[in-house]
């Protein structure tokens, strides 16, 4: 048998592999482990990725809001429910961009934009295009969720300059139609298809908290997980419940609960950032804290996600300064796609090396 000091080098080289294998006893096995040994395990892997204590900083902004023709259970956004949210119509290219500004100046290096339709039309491409390339201009990195996107779009949003698409996966595939009706599990992977063929970085999670079975957050992470490559961004969001809406008396999720699924999604998913997301109104700053252990490094600053309450950011910098935490810088410098390839290339060499150190650690015990 080997010491234990080989053991657990074997152990963190597996761990910092990044593969798209994962089956799901795997991945319920993980979420069995004693919370020390997950949170140990999932910081391990995180500190071989990231500066364990910088977090990255966006803003999210609702540039369409209400009537979606989606009957997504979760959504105030639903035309199918009664959530008294009003309808608005396409923000003003100019209020997007002076948003934008505020949310920079406020110290977040990611705008974020989001619109309640089921597939933008094509007059509404045309701005939203116009609205990428002007926030873009300031330096920012940009991000939209438009709904399903085919691949002549997801091109075009390309070209504009658009950084990241989100899409959420929002639960797993058995659970999916308990959620949502109106569109297709494989439409949503359709898109991400189709935005990763287009050149652009993945935005893609899920909603925990709603009356799922932890087999479904197991098999949702999976999902996510399989994606060649994976999401750059993994939104984890706690179900915010609206009056109105289908799920507004569903049981409350066990924050620890939440904390082990962050901590997997990092395990499985190294080198993504995992961004606590909606809920964290509801959340205190134990909880956050622990969240940030488990390898969440993403956030959103503003009084608002979309149309639900979200910390303020005096109380974020607060948190921030009480855990020593701080903002991720992004550079904006010509170098970044060759920085980023040389990382990306390094990133895959070490996942190489604890792959052939893990095998022959294999060979040594058979």
């Amino acid at each position: 048998m080997p010491d234990a000091q080989h053991a657990n080098t074997y152990d963190v080289s597996r761990q910092a592999m990044i593969r798209h294998d994962w089956s799901l006893a795997e991945i319920e096995a993980l979420f069995a482990l004693p919370f020390n040994d997950l949170l140990f395990r999932a910081q391990q892997v995180h500190r071989a990725h990231f500066d364990a204590n910088a977090v990255q900083v966006s803003t999210l902004l609702s540039i369409k809001t209400g009537a979606c023709p989606e009957d997504c259970k979760y959504c105030p956004q639903s035309g199918h429910y009664a959530t008294g949210l009003d309808k608005e119509k396409l923000l003003e290219i100019e209020k997007v961009v002076a948003q934008a500004k505020a949310a920079q100046e406020a110290g977040a290096s990611r705008f974020c934009m989001g619109a309640a339709w089921r597939s933008p039309r094509e007059k509404d491409l045309t701005v939203v295009m116009e609205m990428v390339r002007q926030v873009k201009a300031l330096g920012l990195e940009t991000c939209m969720t438009l709904g399903m996107v085919d691949a002549d779009q997801a091109s075009r949003l390309a070209e504009a300059g658009l950084d990241y698409y989100n899409h959420n996966l929002d639960t797993s595939p058995e659970y999916y139609g308990e959620i949502i009706t109106t569109r297709t599990y494989a439409d949503r992977l359709e898109t991400l298809a189709n935005v990763r063929e287009a050149g652009m970085k993945v935005c893609s999670g899920g909603i925990l908290g709603m009356g799922e079975a932890p087999r479904d957050r197991a098999a949702l992470l999976q999902q996510l997980a399989r994606l060649d490559p994976h999401p750059e961004s993994v939104p984890i969001n706690m179900l915010v419940k609206v009056p109105g809406t289908p799920l507004e008396d569903v049981e409350d999720l066990d924050p620890i609960e939440l904390i082990r699924a962050i901590a997997v999604a990092r395990i499985l998913m190294p080198a993504s950032h995992v961004r606590l997301s909606a809920g964290r109104e509801q959340m205190n700053e134990s909880t956050q804290a622990l969240a940030f252990l488990a390898g969440a490094n993403s956030i959103f600053y503003g009084d608002k996600l979309l149309t639900t309450g979200n910390p303020q950011a005096a109380r974020d910098k607060a948190l921030f300064a009480k855990l020593g935490l701080h903002p991720e810088r992004r550079s904006t410098c010509h170098g970044d796609d060759a920085q980023q390839a040389a990382l990306e290339t390094a990133v895959a060499h070490q996942s190489q090396q604890a792959r052939s150190a893990a095998l022959a650690y294999d060979a040594t015990q058979a």
